[in-house]
């Protein structure tokens, strides 16, 4: 079995390693992604909801491009929201500002009850470029 071939963002490898997991790892063209959070450098939480979901936005564009691509490679995204029947009218425009245009990635939105104290996470799966 070949290593794994992790990207890890500017200035939050210790972040990663302290909590033992891989941010994205490459593989046969495709770059899967770590569910993000609004988390600051530090790893604290960002208690406003719609700053904590620019903050997600923000760490999850920063592995894609440090992987050479952008959320326009983004082909699967998965979303993780506590209690979205109360959240999603403050989440989904956010959300809208860093979607881009059709056509759109697929996407699978799961209601969950516990983030370690988020109410967002987005994961992704990219195409890298050729």
């Amino acid at each position: 079995m070949s290593a794994r071939d992790v990207v890890f963002p500017p200035g939050r490898q210790a972040l990663y390693e302290r909590n033992r997991y891989s941010p994205a790892i490459r593989s046969n063209g495709f770059l899967f992604v770590s569910g993000q959070v609004g988390s600051h450098p530090d790893g604290s939480v960002e208690p406003d909801l719609s700053a904590q979901v620019r903050l997600a936005f923000e760490n999850l564009n920063a592995i894609l491009a440090e992987a050479g691509c952008s959320f326009r490679d983004v082909v699967d995204v998965t979303v993780f929201v506590v209690d979205p029947e109360r959240r999603l009218e403050t989440i989904w425009p956010v959300v809208g500002e860093y979607w881009g245009e059709p056509p759109y990635p697929t996407l699978t939105g799961v209601g969950v009850t516990w983030l370690s104290g988020f109410d967002f996470e987005i994961k992704v799966i990219a195409r890298l470029p050729a």
